[in-house]
Order: C-alpha cells, then sequence, then structure tokens
C-alpha cells in the first residue's frame, strides 16, 4: 500500500469546478494502492474506518475511474488503486416521472435509466446471484438496492424474450428486463 495524503488529495480534486471531473481524459502516471473499500452495501472505508462525510464521499466518487475490473481514484496528477466489493454505487431510491425511470444513488447521483443509462443483469461479485444493474455513468454500475428491486418487480410485466420468461419494464421508449423468471 502507497502513503496516502488524504488531505492533499482531497485538495486536488476539490479545486474542480464541474459536476463530474473529466477523469476519463486524465491520464497520470499510478502512484500505487490505498487502502479504501468501497464493501458490498455501498459504505466508503479509509484504512479500516467508514468514512463517514457524506461530502466526502461524493467528491471521490466524483473522480472514480473503472479500467477493466480495477478502480481508481483520479485526479489530472495522481491515480491510486481502490477495492471494490462488488460495484461502487447502490440504487436507493426510485420514481417515476411521467413515463421515465428515474433512480437515486447512494451517492445523490440521478440518472434517468434508457439506451444511456441501461438496466442489465449481472453476476453480483460477492454472492454470485443474478441481479439488475444500472449504468449510472463513465462505466460505473450501480446495483439496485434489495427495496428498490422488489417495489420496481411489482410494477414488471411478464414477457417472453429470446424464448424465456422475463419480468420486463420500461422508461419511456427503453424496455429491460429485472431478471428471469
Amino acid at each position: 500500500m502507497t502513503t496516502f495524503d488524504l488531505g492533499g488529495f482531497q485538495k486536488q480534486i476539490s479545486t474542480q469546478n464541474v459536476a463530474l471531473p473529466p477523469v476519463d481524459k486524465w491520464d497520470p502516471d499510478f502512484c500505487g494502492d490505498i487502502d479504501i473499500q468501497i464493501k458490498h452495501d455501498g459504505s466508503w472505508f479509509y484504512m479500516g474506518t467508514p468514512i463517514g462525510r457524506k461530502s466526502l464521499v461524493k467528491l471521490f466518487a466524483s473522480v472514480l475511474k473503472r479500467e477493466d475490473d480495477h478502480y481508481f481514484l483520479v485526479t489530472p496528477v495522481e491515480k491510486v488503486g481502490i477495492q471494490v466489493e462488488d460495484v461502487p454505487f447502490i440504487i436507493t431510491q426510485w420514481k417515476k416521472e411521467n413515463s421515465k425511470l428515474v433512480l437515486t444513488t447512494n451517492t445523490g447521483q440521478i440518472i434517468v435509466v434508457s439506451s444511456e443509462n441501461p438496466i442489465q443483469i449481472f453476476a453480483d461479485k460477492k454472492t454470485g446471484t443474478y441481479l439488475p444493474y444500472a449504468l449510472v455513468h463513465r462505466n460505473l454500475w450501480a446495483r439496485l438496492h434489495q427495496n428498490v428491486f422488489y417495489q420496481l418487480a411489482e410494477l414488471g410485466e411478464e414477457r417472453v424474450l429470446d424464448g424465456k420468461r422475463h419480468l420486463m419494464l420500461e422508461s419511456s421508449d427503453y424496455h429491460f428486463s429485472l431478471g428471469e423468471l
């Protein structure tokens, strides 16, 4: 593990004046791994201690980058590896606005389910269970919280897709499966 100046890193990224910094355009040198973990439930830990300040978690989440199956916090001059047990975000709330399904993550990011922000079924990296995940942005996914999944399942309709029965939902003109029945 690399020695890490949490305060210095926070200063570097808090000077960015955009909602989501362009981390996909930043390619700094890799500085090593640091002891930050995003647990299966979406909570963030630094050196085994929960990061309790939601504003700090939001700040770190804004500079999170995924390359293959590895996650990094990135500034224009630093790139440090972190551990993610499954995915970095959890969908904790949902609502219907007109005919669109609007989801909110545990860090307050709002997404509208669409072909740009699809819902797909993946195996949970911790449990192996196939569950629905929503693309938040920049190749970063969010798992639907169990409560959200059950609430959305009540709205779903059974349809046959590729010869298999699926629980289907829609958001505007985008249709997706919550899973096989």
